[in-house]
């Protein structure tokens, strides 16, 4: 493929996306090089110096993964399985960085392949946020060998908001390490095991850095999302700074975990973290449309085939069900982005074999027409394809395998 990061092309047009993918088949989807290399540039200039450790999971192409961590201000992988992060240890440059697993492992195959692999050990960390991790891991790594490494250690310490005694819990429920005082004693217990090796601390504010603050409708709805953001933030940047002290009462760390897309500029003003986790952005999915501090361009998209007129401004396109993951709802259905003035039908949604559409524009279609598509969530489109066709204005200059379409499905 053409190196993105030395071409100067802008975001395309959807005329320049037609003229590019003229015959191709679909379903397909693209990615704009243009679009991606300005959402990288913006996102690397919110984190403010502070280096982006790369979330995997919102990409899932090996190939881009490298082609963004070769632009300055990106360091380091973010891996959501260790039988991903073992798959990019051994394929992927080791000078763009380790690979933190940002999720806990409980595959005690996979540990005890990470034990026996001394190259493999010394770029990768595994999570933990209890002593019942320790234990797994150690209880996996045991049969191992007397020279195996020991294993790097990353402790993840829960971001949510509790008020109330913990009455009101507002955030991910994703880790039972919240307070300073069970980061230091979990570091303790990290230390105390010979088969590994505390390196990190990560802490992800999904509340904070996944919930969009400026999203239409209600303007009380609006507020309360802003002021529980703000009110986060503060109690975060305290808790996140004494947690990094008590751990380092105990030993030094090498890096300190902070962030995601929406939250760059506030996580990058915190002292106690060093680097910054984000991906999303980079394909700017719906999700991330309403932000006040940001606005990505949108720079993945899918094509999806009509096959029916069924009455005056419906048309039927095949297949479309690629519905993202999280809670139920119409902000986890793609939606129709080209030609302007489709939507989908409230009581069909988007369907795994046909999604109908409504709308003006469907009277100018015709069978085997286009429409176009924006997906929910980062990654997950690439769930649904083999490869991302990369486009640079009116040209597609060349394909990225996604995970799929290199053979793995790592979750």
């Amino acid at each position: 493929m053409t190196t993105w990061t030395t071409t100067t092309a802008g975001p395309a047009t959807f005329d320049q996306l037609q003229r590019a993918t003229a015959e191709l088949r679909p379903p397909f989807a693209v990615v704009d090089l243009g679009a991606l290399r300005a959402n990288a540039a913006r996102m690397a200039a919110r984190a403010d110096g502070k280096p982006i450790r790369l979330a995997s999971k919102s990409l899932r192409s090996r190939t881009l993964i490298e082609e963004v961590l070769r632009t300055p201000g990106y360091h380091g992988i973010m891996a959501f399985t260790l039988p991903e992060a073992r798959w990019l240890a051994r394929t992927t440059d080791p000078s763009l960085g380790d690979i933190l697993v940002a999720y806990p492992c409980a595959d005690r195959a996979s540990l005890r392949e990470l034990a026996a692999d001394e190259e493999a050990a010394a770029r990768i960390t595994v999570m933990a946020d209890s002593v019942e991790h320790l234990d797994l891991i150690d209880a996996a790594v045991r049969d191992t060998g007397a020279r195996r490494p020991r294993l790097r250690v990353c402790l993840d310490l829960d971001a949510s908001l509790r008020l109330l005694g913990g009455r009101v819990h507002i955030g991910m429920r994703r880790s039972p390490m919240h307070d300073p005082g069970a980061a230091g004693a979990l570091a303790r217990a990290v230390l105390a095991r010979p088969s590994l090796r505390l390196v990190g601390v990560m802490s992800y504010e999904g509340h904070i850095a996944g919930l969009a603050d400026n999203r239409p409708g209600a303007p009380l709805m609006r507020a309360g999302v802003r002021l529980m953001q703000r009110l986060s933030t503060q109690e975060l940047r305290i808790r996140r700074a004494a947690a990094v002290r008590a751990v380092q009462d105990v030993t030094p760390l090498e890096f300190v975990n902070g962030g995601g897309t929406g939250s760059l500029e506030s996580t990058s003003a915190e002292a106690a973290v060093t680097e910054l986790g984000a991906g999303s952005g980079l394909y700017a999915p719906r999700l991330f449309d309403h932000y006040r501090a940001f606005t990505p361009v949108p720079a993945a998209l899918f094509a999806l085939t009509v096959v029916r007129r069924p009455a005056p401004r419906h048309v039927t396109v095949l297949g479309g069900g690629w519905i993202a993951s999280g809670p139920a709802g119409a902000d986890r259905l793609p939606t129709p982005v080209w030609p302007q003035g489709l939507r989908l039908i409230a009581a069909e949604g988007a369907g795994e074999v046909q999604t109908p559409l409504v709308g003006a524009a469907a009277d100018d279609l015709r069978l085997g027409d286009r429409v176009w598509f924006r997906h929910a969530k980062a990654g997950e489109l690439c769930e649904h394809v083999d490869r991302l066709h990369l486009v640079e204005g009116d040209r597609i200059v060349g394909e990225a395998p996604t995970y799929r379409g290199e053979g793995h499905a790592f979750l």
